[in-house]
């Protein structure tokens, strides 16, 4: 059966070129991880505010260095794209962003972050969401870029919102954490592009 409609974004739009690190306001850069990224991301992971919103906990620094392989992984199998941000001067690891749940038929993905401790309320999520954000919609050419965070995330949200990801609705217990069932903030944005015939 015939499609009537062309894809958004075809089969290796992401796996034949090699992941780019992307330049962020503020000297701060989205890089591809590393293997050395590993014990860092593993001291973010015993902050208990990590705890308090991922369903995921580290027990070794070897556990993520297997994370950080399934990263690279999963941009050459076009599933995901996970990118460390980084102080652009020092190369201090402050955060992460990925789009998640890629679909590039219907050019749609999303969009998660965290930072680490030191980082937080410097603004450093909101601009390495704008960041990606611009590369995905502008550069890349995704149609919608989604965002979901537990309704009682008040720092997610307002990353979301100065981020120009417009909330469309509450989904009710729709993601399983740590103390419970949360209902979850769907916000996203859509690019500009004219689709292809």
């Amino acid at each position: 059966m015939p499609f009537l409609i062309s894809p958004v974004l075809t089969a290796g739009t992401l796996a034949e070129r090699p992941q780019p690190t992307l330049p962020a306001d503020g000297r701060l850069v989205l890089r591809p991880w590393e293997a050395g990224d590993a014990a860092a991301v593993y001291e973010v992971f015993q902050d208990p505010v990590m705890h308090q919103w991922h369903a995921r906990a580290a027990a070794s620094v070897a556990e993520v260095g297997g994370w950080i392989h399934a990263w690279q992984q999963a941009w050459q199998e076009e599933r995901e794209a996970h990118w460390a941000v980084a102080d652009a001067e020092s190369g201090v690891l402050l955060g992460r962003v990925a789009l998640r749940e890629l679909r590039l038929a219907d050019g749609t993905a999303e969009v998660a972050y965290w930072t680490v401790p030191a980082a937080r309320g410097r603004g450093v999520a909101v601009r390495a969401t704008n960041a990606l954000t611009h590369w995905a919609l502008d550069e890349t050419g995704f149609h919608r870029l989604e965002l979901l965070h537990a309704v009682r995330n008040e720092a997610s949200c307002r990353v979301a919102s100065r981020t120009g990801f417009a909330l469309e609705g509450t989904k009710l217990r729709a993601a399983l954490q740590p103390d419970g069932w949360h209902d979850m903030h769907l916000h996203a944005r859509v690019g500009s592009r004219t689709p292809r015939p």
